[in-house]
């Protein structure tokens, strides 16, 4: 049997320096990997899954989200500019 290393919290985010809600909500969807419990309160992460996703980002690259609609905020919304002739 192989035993694979393992990384805390701490460790985790020294290799993806993102913050904790963000990973949470990545782990979520299923766009990382997945965090699993060795006791009640330690909390970890196979490190080979998380560097097999760091590489797989930069070979991959990150689609750009679009930027977001001004005109659809509720506090100063961007009206739309008539252009003049």
């Amino acid at each position: 049997m192989e035993i694979q290393r393992t990384i805390r919290r701490r460790e985790l985010l020294q290799i993806v320096p993102l913050a904790d809600s963000t990973i949470y909500d990545m782990e979520r969807r299923g766009e990382f990997p997945k965090r699993f419990n060795l006791t009640p309160r330690c909390v970890v992460w196979y490190l080979a899954e998380v560097e097999a996703w760091v590489k797989a980002r930069r070979e991959d690259g990150v689609a750009k989200t679009p930027p977001p609609d001004v005109t659809k905020r509720r506090s100063r919304p961007v009206h739309a500019v008539a252009t003049q002739p």
